[in-house]
């Protein structure tokens, strides 16, 4: 018998690519296993028929359709290849830890030996076309018996070979008469699984009846003749012979991982494997291990599910766990999740290389506690992120990820925890992380180490102000070059983040002058897809950029098919030119992009040169709103924010072009400390040089405003820079004066009047003197 043809095989997985999937994940290493075996079908047939196969609890339901089986059964007696089985050596505890049952309509009474991790549903189909169980089929009505149609079969005619038929009067009468099925050439399936001489006999029946057909007087025309009747002899022979072959040398795959494999690693294992298609939950899993214990977790997930449904994802009772082990252990891939297990021990590992173990569940109330905690902060989460002043995710389509949720949650359940005073600064610094992570695409991938890396550095970062994440320098290096022009994927992180911050920005609807319902709000194209399908290339007018928020009603009415140049000056004429500029600012369609819209003769280059302008204002935003967190600031803070920012700029080039950008003249106690900084954010940024700590173009961005006045009222330094400042003492004040509002916006989002009028005083006062 030749090997599997791999190349026909309709199972996607072969046995080296199952070995190298499960072996090398996580670095889990193949001495912790028996190497990839196989059997022949008939070692495997007598198996299933002695109940050695057990499934897990948190296995899916045998689901396969009859036709399914026909078609496993096909690929197996043409010698295809039908993919590995995963398979773990059991013992009584593990049988009882996992709520295993028999495989599907066999009377588990004992003989159980392996526990299936991927191949159920092969498995099941075996038994049942095999062994013909006295049970139907899920979803239907009666049971279904398999055959071989040997005429068929030698003919090669392979599609109609393969038959199933359902359990019917007519049908026992087949089942009972060995000369009914030799006279119809039915060969039932289940004579394999009968085992012994019944194959052989089976075939001697069949071949000797076609060898005596001849002989038997018959007028009927439908009669078969002499030479047909001994061609159908011919072909039992060939038939008994193949079948032979199938049945004793056609090698069924597996990898059976060793009996004393830790459970933890199983789920590590068990939640990477995928069959057709289908990928395993490891809330099945966990479901099943807790039952023992008195836990119902998916009643317990039916129960809160009303409340965590908003999100269109089908792995919320999966995030659950997830925010359960983040703000446990920080992890929460498969492997993490079973620690949550209560009681379970859970292997420690110290620098030193001292080893532990510790308990992170102490018990089932503890466990039901967290899980209430856990969903109490998914459920404020998700009110959080819809929020339209929050984060703008107004409806399920535009929430950029829903995997962003464990570790989104686990932190908002860490600022909870706060002290009161500190919880502010905690949120802002979340909404940083939060913004970085959308337009740096972090969450579109494999997320459990980013959540477990995140919500380590954002709890970091707001304990300790200087330990910035590196991933905000990568959102502000990327903004730079990010090309939005791109961005016509609906489901992007970046297309989604756009829109929010569109929401956010408050989109005024362009009729009414008004935030519209959220829920009748859709984005829509600013120069009408009816027009550029016929002037523009490709798709590009799907793009972000010429996409805003509006109403169905204003789409319908107003905008319909007609170009910016139509409809807009309607809209000025009715509404007033100053009131409608304001309105399209906060869809970030500048007065620039407005001009270009407005152009009589609009064409394609017209078009890409308002892409070009909407490109510049959404970025400018970007970067003035998230990366300088400027966005949830009253507009006039906003405005002293960037007054001061541009104050600290100019002050700034004062230093080095009076310190003629010599470093080493910065005093030595300010050196040290941004030179301190400069090298932890070359750490965590590539684009920054350590080599040139010394250097003062590096130096000078990591200045606060702190520096700069202890630099310009240094002892020594102070005649150089007395002839701008007449008075230190002034100076002095004008600086106080000037943190006191910065640190009010930065830290508290808003100052009272008294700290705004003398923040804005002094900002004055520095500009009064920086442009003599």
């Amino acid at each position: 018998m030749a090997s599997s043809k791999l190349a026909t095989c309709n199972y996607d997985v072969s046995v080296d690519e199952s070995a190298e999937l499960l072996f090398s994940y996580r670095g889990w290493k193949l001495k912790n296993a028996q190497k990839p075996d196989h059997m022949s079908l008939n070692s495997l047939v007598n198996r299933l028929k002695d109940g050695r196969y057990v499934i897990p609890d948190f296995q899916r339901e045998f689901e396969w359709s009859p036709k399914d089986i026909q078609e496993l059964v096909k690929s197996i007696f043409r010698d295809y290849y039908i993919g590995s089985l995963l398979l773990w050596k059991g013992k009584t505890e593990n049988f009882d830890a996992l709520s295993c049952e028999g495989i599907y309509g066999h009377q588990q009474n004992g003989g159980a030996e392996y526990i299936v991790l991927d191949g159920q549903q092969r498995l099941t189909a075996m038994y049942y076309a095999f062994h013909a169980p006295e049970i139907r089929l899920p979803n239907r009505a009666n049971r279904a018996f398999y055959f071989i149609n040997v005429d068929e079969f030698m003919r090669e005619n392979f599609d109609d070979a393969f038959e199933y038929h359902y359990q019917s009067k007519r049908l026992q009468r087949l089942l009972d008469s060995p000369k009914a099925q030799y006279e119809s050439h039915q060969f039932p399936l289940s004579v394999i699984g009968t085992g012994g001489w019944d194959l052989l006999k089976w075939v001697q029946g069949y071949t000797k009846f076609w060898e005596e057909y001849p002989n038997t007087e018959d007028d009927n025309e439908d009669h078969i003749s002499a030479e047909q009747a001994e061609v159908y002899a011919v072909n039992g022979e060939q038939f008994g012979q193949y079948i032979k072959e199938i049945t004793d040398e056609y090698q069924i795959s597996y990898i059976e991982l060793d009996q004393q494999l830790g459970i933890d690693k199983v789920c590590d294992i068990f939640t990477q494997v995928n069959s057709r298609g289908i990928r395993l939950d490891v809330f099945d899993l966990m479901n099943a291990m807790l039952k023992p214990k008195g836990i119902q977790l998916k009643q317990m997930y039916r129960d809160v599910m009303p409340n965590v449904d908003w999100v269109d994802t089908d792995r919320m009772n999966v995030y659950v766990l997830q925010v359960m082990s983040i703000v446990l252990q920080s992890y929460c891939s498969p492997k993490y999740l079973y620690f949550l297990l209560p009681g379970q021990l859970k292997p420690i590992r110290h620098s030193d290389g001292r080893r532990e173990q510790e308990i992170l569940v102490q018990s089932t109330d503890e466990f039901r506690d967290l899980w209430d905690k856990s969903v109490s902060s998914l459920v404020r989460s998700i009110e959080i992120l819809k929020h339209p002043n929050e984060y703008g995710a107004i409806s399920p389509k535009y929430l950029p990820y829903a995997s962003i949720l464990p570790v989104f949650a686990a932190l908002e359940s860490h600022i909870w925890t706060l002290p009161a005073l500190e919880r502010l600064d905690g949120t802002r610094k979340m909404k940083h992380w939060y913004w970085a992570a959308v337009f740096t695409n972090r969450y579109s991938g494999s997320v459990e180490s980013t959540a477990a890396r995140d919500h380590q550095d954002v709890q970091e970062w707001i304990a300790d102000d200087d330990a910035r994440p590196a991933l905000l320098m990568e959102f502000e290096n990327r903004m730079r070059n990010l090309d939005l022009s791109r961005e016509v994927n609906t489901s992007s992180s970046t297309y989604t983040g756009i829109f929010n911050l569109l929401v956010l920005q408050g989109a005024r609807d362009w009729i009414s002058g008004v935030a519209p319902q959220f829920d009748d709000l859709d984005d829509h194209h600013i120069v009408p897809e009816a027009w550029s399908k016929k002037h523009l290339p490709g798709n590009t007018w799907h793009t972000i950029l010429n996409r805003t928020p509006l109403t169905a009603d204003t789409n319908r009415n107003v905008i319909r098919d007609r170009l910016p140049n139509q409809y807009l000056p309607e809209m000025f004429e009715s509404s007033g030119e100053e009131s409608m500029r304001s309105i399209l600012a906060s869809h970030f369609i500048s007065s620039a992009a407005i001009e270009i819209l407005m152009r009589r003769d609009f064409g394609p280059n017209d078009f890409e040169e308002f892409i070009n302008e909407r490109q510049r204002t959404i970025t400018d935003a970007i970067q003035d709103l998230l990366i300088h967190e400027r966005l949830d600031l009253s507009p006039r803070l906003r405005e002293l924010d960037l007054d001061i920012e541009r104050v600290e700029l100019a002050l700034r080039e004062l230093v080095a072009t009076n310190l003629e950008d010599d470093s080493e003249r910065i005093p030595s106690g300010v050196r040290q400390k941004v030179q301190q900084r400069f090298e932890v954010a070359a750490k965590k940024d590539p684009s920054l040089d350590p080599e040139n700590s010394r250097q003062m173009s590096s130096l000078l961005p990591h200045f606060d405003i702190r520096d700069i006045q202890d630099t310009l009222t240094n002892k020594i330094l102070w005649p150089v820079f007395s002839s701008s400042f007449t008075s230190k003492s002034d100076l002095d004040l004008k600086f106080s004066q000037l943190a006191s509002l910065r640190n009010g916006i930065r830290h508290s989002r808003e100052v009272d009047d008294v700290t705004r009028m003398e923040g804005e005083a002094s900002v004055l006062w520095f500009d009064k003197i920086l442009t003599k």
